[in-house]
């Protein structure tokens, strides 16, 4: 059983891709290197996918989709980062109602960093074939009030990264791929 964990590496042609989406495959390498560092085993399998193609139709996650699709019954959640890694809210969610409330439950752990909401729709193109399946899905929630100053610009590059608010990110990212890695059951379909 797997807990998936993404980001995209390509990048716009103009920038350096340092936020879109460089920030998201970092929190989430991040998350899982936390829970190395910590000696933490969960009971299923944390999976970090950096896909490529994002930006040019999404191919990359179609081809792991086709490659991976007969064992969909073994994802337990799939999650993806691709709107910045600013100041974190929370988690947008797709999946039913008693797999939403085991998710708010899950990020009321958050609340000594503030960051406890759970949006109703979770996006992301690399994760849109899984949550289309029935598979649950989340996507960071974040302030992206300065997203679009950067987004596929020049401007997309590494001084756009605040490292207290990526470290966040990873925060959220470890916490929720881990205790949902770990609980008892999957989160129901």
């Amino acid at each position: 059983q797997v807990v998936l964990v993404s980001g995209h590496l390509d990048s716009w042609d103009v920038g350096q891709g340092a936020m879109d989406d460089g920030g998201g495959a970092f929190i989430s390498w991040e998350a899982l290197s936390l829970i190395k560092d910590l000696g933490l085993r969960p009971k299923r399998t944390l999976r970090l996918v950096l896909w490529t193609g994002e930006e040019q139709g999404g191919i990359g996650a179609k081809q792991y989709y086709q490659l991976h699709k007969e064992n969909i019954s073994n994802f337990d959640i799939v999650m993806e980062s691709d709107e910045g890694t600013f100041k974190p809210s929370g988690l947008g969610f797709a999946g039913s109602a008693e797999a939403r409330d085991i998710v708010k439950e899950v990020m009321t752990l958050l609340q000594p960093i503030n960051v406890t909401d759970v949006y109703d729709t979770a996006d992301g193109t690399d994760i849109a074939y899984w949550m289309r399946d029935g598979v649950p899905g989340a996507s960071l929630h974040n302030d992206i009030n300065k997203y679009f100053w950067f987004h596929h610009s020049q401007g997309d590059t590494m001084t756009v990264q605040d490292p207290n608010q990526m470290n966040l990110c990873a925060a959220v990212w470890t916490v929720v791929s881990y205790v949902i890695a770990d609980m008892e059951e999957m989160l129901p379909r």
